[in-house]
């Protein structure tokens, strides 16, 4: 059942106030343990697309950050829901608005890593799995969960 009283927009948060989120859904899980305030707070200042949902209380219930040309590719850096929001359609409207904010389905294709429990919801959305992503790590990288 879709939640009427969540309003989705483009808005810059804190660092603070996302990581408040961050505590609520599975994102998380995807972030270094390395300086993880510091690169959160460049983050969030510096994503080309920035949509959040809040619901009427004002609180954070999702996130979709991006980063576009606004001619040809979008890519999705971060994509989450509050666990107490999820399946009320708020992430399928996320994608489609920051979609269309980075020029349309018809200009612009749309990559991301997805997280292995997500890889359904990105199927269902119409997403193919791409063998031409290539990648240079060479960053510290110690696992762990915000909490």
């Amino acid at each position: 059942m879709e939640n009427e009283n969540i309003v989705i927009r483009e808005e810059r948060i804190s660092s603070e106030e996302y990581i408040e989120f961050l505590k609520r859904t599975d994102l998380g899980s995807q972030y270094p343990k390395e300086r993880f305030e510091e690169r959160i707070s460049k983050l969030v200042q510096n994503v080309t697309v920035s949509l959040i949902a809040r619901n009427s209380e004002g609180l954070v219930v999702g996130a979709l950050f991006g980063l576009t040309d606004y001619c040809y590719w979008l890519y999705v850096t971060d994509l989450g829901v509050d666990r107490n929001y999820e399946r009320q359609g708020i992430a399928t409207k996320m994608m489609r608005k920051a979609h269309e904010l980075a020029g349309g389905e018809k200009d612009i294709a749309v990559y991301l890593i997805a997280n292995e429990d997500a890889v359904q919801f990105y199927e269902k959305l119409g997403m193919k799995h791409a063998d031409e992503v290539m990648k240079y790590n060479h960053i510290d990288w110690t696992e762990w969960t915000v909490e």
